[in-house]
């Protein structure tokens, strides 16, 4: 299950390229809309700045009325935002591994949404399928996978080598993709994402200092991303947060979306 990273910086990459921010919302589905949507309005109170939207086509396997997620991401790609599939439904329902790590990391860390952390290339390959053709019926544009809390097992690395995905991530790279490769990723910047833990009391006091430590620690790294969740949003301290770091980052820094950034440093020959 475990992959072999690529270096953190290929000699391919450009060195002259300019320092990069993307912003992302995750978990964008009918029933965390108007969460995504605050996100959104919070940080363009701060900047009109590209975002991608990380979008889950059945949420928990559910099959909401999506009207309203479809009016708003409508409007998003519309004015250059980005669209980005993200898992099929969110949930991890593979056997459970024996390894404590995976345990840690599948049961308890992500709470059972590393929907791609174990699935085989077959049931990956199909799940990514689906919701590709959710995306098509609506007619958004998609270049970019990134699996649910992160997780890509293997059989996840193998699929992505069917589809014309040019990046995914991980929580601490930025992968770029060829396609028709099936044993991994084939190059990839190193670019931990900020993000807050809101789920608990104690997260969402330590969060911030820990974005702040990684923002400082990234400050002349060539890509800092940021992530944030819906439940971000119902907490105005990490929405204040969130938009004073968004708001310091982009004084030395461009706003992209993923789509941009793997444009910019994608794959070039040996």
């Amino acid at each position: 299950m475990k992959t072999p990273l690529p270096p953190s910086l290929p000699p391919s990459l450009p060195a002259s390229a300019p320092p990069l921010l993307c912003v992302s919302i995750h978990d964008v589905a009918p029933s965390t809309w108007d969460d995504c949507a605050r996100l959104a309005a919070a940080l363009r109170e701060v900047a009109d700045l590209p975002l991608s939207w990380l979008v889950v086509p059945r949420y928990h396997g559910r099959l909401d009325d999506d009207a309203a997620l479809r009016a708003g991401l409508d409007a998003a790609v519309g004015r250059g935002d980005e669209l980005v599939l993200h898992g099929y439904t969110h949930l991890d329902t593979a056997a459970a591994s024996q390894g404590l790590r995976q345990r840690f990391l599948r049961g308890v860390y992500t709470q059972r949404e590393g929907e791609f952390a174990a699935l085989d290339a077959r049931e990956a390959r199909r799940r990514i399928a689906l919701g590709l053709d959710w995306f098509r019926a609506r007619g958004w544009p998609v270049s970019g996978f990134v699996a649910p809390a992160w997780l890509m097992g293997q059989g996840a690395w193998e699929a992505l080598g069917d589809f014309p995905f040019v990046y995914t991530t991980t929580f601490t790279r930025f992968h770029l993709l060829e396609r028709g490769k099936r044993s991994g990723p084939d190059q990839a910047l190193f670019a931990p994402s900020l993000v807050y833990a809101a789920r608990n009391r104690s997260g969402r006091a330590l969060s911030p200092v820990a974005a702040e430590l990684v923002a400082h620690w990234q400050a002349r790294a060539p890509l800092v991303r940021f992530s944030l969740h819906p439940p971000d949003a119902r907490h105005p301290r990490l929405l204040a947060h969130a938009q004073d770091l968004v708001e310091r980052l982009l004084r030395t820094r461009r706003a992209v979306t993923k789509e941009t950034c793997a444009r910019t440093y994608q794959p070039r020959p040996q």
